[in-house]
């Protein structure tokens, strides 16, 4: 299942129900906007399993979550 979403990501991280990440960065600089990783009780500690880049610049990245 993916979840999207800053607030419910959010509820999902802190709940321990994430097994992995992924995560794509995009060339673009904004100003603003919600916070996609919110403040945490605890670290997440993560392994990095995949990175990939794409030709326009755009970044994959997916990291397991270790327990």
């Amino acid at each position: 299942m993916d979840i999207a979403g800053a607030s419910l990501s959010a509820a999902a991280v802190r709940a321990e129900l994430i097994d992995e990440y992924a995560i794509v960065t995009h060339p673009v600089l904004v100003g603003g906007g919600t916070p996609f990783f919110t403040a945490l009780d605890n670290w997440v500690n993560l392994s990095l399993v995949e990175t990939r880049t794409f030709p326009d610049g755009v970044i994959l990245t997916r990291y397991e979550t270790r327990r």
